[in-house]
């Protein structure tokens, strides 16, 4: 298992002077995500992505991302989650492959058209909308769930409470999966924000939690474009951030009928979106 931190010795610099001592780093690693499928009688294997991580939860990363593009939508689809031998020690348990079970349809060369790579800063433009709503497989906009304010204003200290990373390092953002009394179900953490919600996904669909039209998500940080198609796809009806969300998420939130908010700090918040949900 690869460590989630490191240390670093490091001059620490004040008003009186300077010294030297440790600081704890959040760790940082690429990930290959590699798929196994079938096509007729002949498996075939193709890399779809490499992302930036955290290591650690890297089955769920694996599951919750497919699950964001569309590729897969329940737990059934997936055969095999297992890390490819490498010799070198940087590829060690840094190339994972996903088999996908053999009644998945999928096309890989209607993958490559449709397939984006986004930025921490998320994508944008309209075609990048229009495909995520034809992914978006899983609609909120029938889900009953209300909130209770109070539960709203929890969130985020709840969040912070349950970083043990972040404790370490200041450098981990989080999700968090929480059911509609305020209860913390699944916590992830990771030095990217999609990351983060990939892993509680995934974690949460590899735990038979699907449906999860009566869970609320949280992160810890701003929430992009990127993070409102993640959750309008995993089927979860509010999303509640700390920070800012961009115009692009609040367009979309609005479209798929997700409940956003944002700002949720010293008992108050801003609704963006779908406030009919907040009692």
């Amino acid at each position: 298992m690869k460590p989630t931190v490191t240390d670093f010795r490091i001059e620490k610099i004040t008003r009186s002077g300077r010294s030297e001592t440790t600081d704890v780093t959040a760790a940082e690693e690429p990930l290959e995500i590699r798929l196994a499928y079938r096509v007729g009688r002949e498996v075939m294997q193709k890399s779809l992505s490499v992302t930036m991580r955290t290591p650690g939860h890297d089955a769920d990363l694996a599951v919750g991302f497919l699950l964001s593009e569309g590729i897969i939508e329940r737990k059934e689809d997936i055969r095999t989650v297992t890390y490819l031998p490498h010799r070198s020690d940087l590829s060690r348990e840094n190339r994972l492959l996903v088999g996908l079970a053999r009644h998945t349809d999928f096309d890989f060369k209607k993958l490559e058209r449709h397939f984006y790579t986004s930025s921490s800063c998320g994508v944008c433009g309209k075609s990048s909308i229009e495909a995520v709503e034809q992914q978006c497989r899983v609609q909120v906009l029938d889900s009953q769930l209300t909130v209770p304010r109070q539960v709203i204003f929890s969130l985020p200290r709840k969040l912070r409470a349950a970083q043990s990373l972040f404790d370490q390092t200041g450098g981990n953002h989080a999700a968090g999966l929480f059911d509609c009394a305020g209860n913390l179900i699944l916590l992830r953490e990771d030095v990217g924000r999609h990351n983060a919600t990939d892993k509680v996904i995934g974690a949460a669909l590899r735990a038979g939690l699907f449906p999860l039209h009566d869970y609320l998500l949280q992160v810890s940080g701003r929430t992009s474009f990127e993070l409102v198609q993640k959750t309008v796809t995993a089927g979860i009806p509010v999303l509640s951030a700390v920070g800012a969300p961009s115009d692009l998420a609040v367009n979309l939130a609005r479209t798929s009928g997700l409940t956003l908010t944002g700002f949720v700090r010293n008992e108050r918040f801003n609704v963006y979106a779908g406030g009919e949900r907040i009692e």
